[in-house]
């Protein structure tokens, strides 16, 4: 499940749990079993379920930070995206620069994103906005798996180069973007989401 420059290849990882087959060595998608017969190696790894019930979609709250990374870059390279930077982010965000090669409406580009089970603060909204003149980045985009509030929006339409993507659209980008149906399993909703939205 490693591309040839030992990169994490996240569409062969989501095509492998969506076919229900297990998947070794990542950290949390596979648990050891006892010893079986005939296991030359004297394990046996088995699929950890990451979608609830019996569904067998990937549920994006269990990847790992470093599988989100590799899976926002992913889904941002399908639109276009080039020059994929990565920092670290204390809050299992990741922080990127990328940018887009469009020379009307490229140009450079700060995302974020949150892989969150609950409201992204506004104070996240600031922070990237912050980043964005740090930077001089033409635009700003913020992911999560979760949701905004109302001032995250008024703040992000008053900056005019700030776009929000809530876990809906994550799901909508998935699906359009990498043709990947996933599940966003967060405990609870926000107002006027149904859990058909997310699952």
């Amino acid at each position: 499940d490693f591309t040839g420059d030992g990169r994490i290849d996240v569409g062969r990882r989501l095509d492998a749990l969506n076919h229900g087959q297990a998947v070794a060595g990542l950290d949390g998608l596979a648990e050891r079993g006892p010893p079986l017969p005939g296991d030359e190696r004297g394990h046996v790894h088995r699929l950890l379920h990451v979608a609830a019930g019996l569904d067998s979609r990937p549920d994006l709250l269990d990847l790992t930070p470093t599988e989100f990374e590799h899976l926002v870059r992913e889904l941002f390279q399908a639109t276009g995206m080039q020059s994929w930077v990565t920092q670290a982010s204390r809050d299992e965000g990741v922080d990127a620069v990328a940018t887009n090669p469009d020379p009307v409406l490229g140009g450079l580009c700060v995302i974020q994103a949150k892989r969150y089970k609950g409201i992204v603060g506004l104070e996240a909204v600031h922070a990237l906005a912050g980043v964005m003149d740090d930077k001089a980045a033409a635009k700003g985009i913020l992911i999560t798996t979760s949701w905004f509030g109302k001032a995250s929006y008024k703040f992000a339409t008053r900056n005019g180069r700030i776009q929000l993507i809530d876990g809906r659209g994550l799901k909508a980008m998935m699906h359009d973007q990498l043709g990947r149906d996933v599940l966003i399993g967060l405990p609870r909703l926000p107002p006027g989401w149904a859990r058909a939205d997310v699952a």
